[in-house]
C-alpha cells in the first residue's frame, strides 16, 4: 500500500509533462498558421501595389528565362541514339514492329517530342537558408529525457515545403526542424523510390574521385537528382564538384546531350570559365553552339570587356568569337620561378610563361594578384590575394 501514492505521483508527472509537450506543440502549431495568414495578407498587399519593385531592365538574367533556356537547349543537341541508348534493365522479350515509311517518319516524330521532356533540364536554385526558428524554451522539462522527441504533420495534401516539423530537445527547447531533419522525416513518411532515409557514402569527396576517374558523370548527377533537394547544399555541392572535374579534363562531350549539358555550361559561364568549352565546340565544329554560348556569356556578363567590346562594334554571329580574341590581356602581377613566370592578367587568369608558351593554370571571377611562388619538396603553390 505504500507504493501506491508514488506510482500516482510518477503518473501525475508523466501525464503533466504529456501536457506540457502537447501545449506547446499546439501553440507552436498556431504560430505557424498565424505567420502563414501574415505572409498570405502580405504577399497579397505587395503584388496589388504599384510597379515600381518590378526587376528592372538591367536584371542579370536567370537560368529560368526564356532567352537563357532557348540558348542551353540548343547547345545541348538532340541524339536520339545516345537519349535511348541501351540501359540496364531486367530482361523482356523484344518486340519488332512493321512499318511503311510514313509511319517510320511519325514513330520517329514522336520519339523525338518524348526525348526533348527527358532531356529537360534541372533547376538550378539558390542555397536554401537554414531554419533556426526556436518556438519556445520550456526549462520545466530540462533532463525529463534523453531523446528527441519530433513531431509531424502528415496530412496528405499539405505541400512538404509547408509541412509542419517541429523537435522537442531534451533540454526542454522546442524548435523547428532542420533542413536535414526535414528530409529524412519526410522520406519515412512520404517515401520517394530510390532515395536513401541517410545520403548514401557515394556522394563523399573521395568516392566522387573514383566515380570521376571512371568517367561516371551523367550516373554522378542523376543519383544526386534523386537523393537530394534542388536548392539543398549537398546537390549544389556535389553538380558544382562534377562540373568542375569535367571542365578541368576537358570531358564535356560526356554530357553532351543530356539534361545536365545546360546546367553544366549556365555554371562555368557564371563563373567565366568558358574558355574550354568554347574550344571544344570548335574542335566538334559546333561553331553556332560556340557563338550561342558568347552570347549567353554577354548577357549573363554584360560588363566584361568583350561584351563591351562587341556592343560598340554590333558584333553578331561568329564576329563574336572573333571579339574574344581581340580583347587586351596584359600582364598585371607576377613573379620568375627560374625560367618561369608566374602571373596574373587583366582579364582574372592565373597563366604561367615558359619556353615561348603561355599555360593558364585558372580563371578566376574576380581580380586577382600573385604576390609570391611557394616552392618545396611536398608543396607547389601560388600565394593569391583577393580583393573587392
Amino acid at each position: 500500500m505504500s507504493g501506491r501514492p508514488d506510482d500516482a505521483q510518477t503518473n501525475m508527472a508523466a501525464l503533466g509533462t504529456a501536457r506540457c509537450l502537447f501545449w506547446s506543440c499546439s501553440r507552436a502549431r498556431n504560430v505557424q498558421r498565424s505567420k502563414q495568414i501574415l505572409v498570405r495578407c502580405g504577399v497579397e498587399t505587395f503584388c496589388s501595389g504599384s510597379q515600381d519593385n518590378a526587376p528592372s531592365a538591367n536584371a542579370k538574367p536567370r537560368f529560368t528565362d526564356p532567352a537563357v533556356q532557348d540558348i542551353l537547349t540548343s547547345i545541348t543537341g538532340l541524339d536520339l541514339q545516345k537519349v535511348y541508348r541501351p540501359i540496364k534493365q531486367e530482361l523482356k522479350p523484344a518486340k519488332y514492329k512493321l512499318m511503311t515509311e510514313e509511319q517510320l517518319e511519325q514513330a520517329v516524330q514522336i520519339a523525338s517530342e518524348h526525348a526533348k521532356k527527358l532531356l529537360q533540364m534541372p533547376p538550378v536554385l539558390p542555397e536554401r537558408k537554414p531554419i533556426n526558428d526556436v518556438l519556445s524554451e520550456d526549462k520545466i522539462l530540462d533532463g525529463m529525457d534523453t531523446a528527441k522527441y519530433v513531431f509531424t504533420d502528415i496530412t496528405y495534401d499539405i505541400p512538404h515545403r509547408e509541412r509542419f516539423i517541429v523537435v522537442r530537445e531534451p533540454s526542454g527547447t522546442l524548435r523547428k526542424a532542420t533542413w536535414e531533419e526535414r528530409d529524412r522525416l519526410i522520406q519515412v513518411y512520404f517515401p520517394k523510390e530510390g532515395r536513401k532515409i541517410k545520403p548514401p557514402l557515394l556522394f563523399k569527396e573521395e568516392n566522387l574521385k573514383t566515380l570521376f576517374s571512371q568517367d561516371r558523370y551523367e550516373d554522378m548527377l542523376e543519383l544526386c537528382l534523386v537523393q537530394f533537394q534542388p536548392d539543398s547544399s549537398e546537390y549544389i555541392r556535389i553538380h558544382a564538384r562534377t562540373y568542375e572535374d569535367v571542365d578541368k579534363h576537358g570531358k564535356y562531350e560526356l554530357l553532351r546531350f543530356t539534361r545536365h549539358f545546360g546546367g553544366m555550361a549556365w555554371y562555368l559561364v557564371n563563373a567565366r570559365r568558358i574558355d574550354g568549352l568554347i574550344v571544344d565546340m570548335l574542335k566538334r565544329e559546333l561553331l553556332q553552339d560556340a557563338v550561342n554560348l558568347v552570347s549567353l556569356f554577354h548577357m549573363v556578363h554584360p560588363d566584361s570587356e568583350s561584351a563591351q567590346e562587341a556592343a560598340s562594334q554590333q558584333a553578331t554571329g561568329t564576329d563574336l568569337l572573333k571579339m574574344l580574341e581581340e580583347v587586351p590581356e596584359v600582364v598585371k602581377t607576377g613573379s620568375w620561378v627560374g625560367d618561369c613566370f608566374i602571373y596574373t592578367s587583366s582579364v582574372n587568369r592565373l597563366n604561367y610563361y615558359v619556353g615561348g608558351e603561355i599555360i593558364t593554370i585558372a580563371h578566376m571571377d574576380r581580380t586577382i594578384y600573385c604576390i609570391c611562388w611557394v616552392i618545396s619538396p611536398r608543396i607547389s603553390m601560388s600565394t593569391l590575394e583577393t580583393r573587392s
